[in-house]
């Protein structure tokens, strides 16, 4: 079984590390990259293929949103976890709608990244 590739973009260093702190717990997690850029995000996530991106909304020079539909463009598929400080419904409506596969609300929601990277690690353990 291989591991989950995981690409963190996020414009807090702090947010980063407490992710990759947390994803860390997982034998079946590899941080393969992080950022703060958009475009730096959306050319990596290109070139390294991650699994998972979990992506923040509001990033240096562009947004997730963009990055999200760069992603989708591509038609590259990885499942991607939207992550907010505003969680206004027009930010969650809006993520879903570029393709979004889960939304978060930092301030009240951050632990469910962890049911949710628990829920495709079990899943990635089962054989096809």
């Amino acid at each position: 079984m291989r591991s989950l590739r995981v690409f963190i973009v996020d414009d807090s260093a702090f947010i980063r590390a407490r992710l990759i702190t947390m994803l860390c717990s997982f034998e079946e997690i590899e941080i393969i990259g992080q950022t703060e850029d958009a475009s730096v995000a959306s050319e990596s996530i290109r070139r390294l293929k991650p699994d998972i991106v979990i992506l923040d909304i509001r990033l240096k020079g562009g947004s997730g949103i963009d990055v999200l539909l760069n992603i989708k463009e591509d038609r590259l598929a990885p499942i991607t976890i939207m992550l907010s400080n505003h969680p206004h419904p027009q930010y969650r409506d809006r993520s879903r709608s570029a393709g979004a596969d889960f939304f978060f609300d930092k301030s009240s929601e951050f632990d469910k990244i962890i049911d949710v990277v628990k829920q495709l690690t079990s899943e990635q353990a089962v054989p096809a």
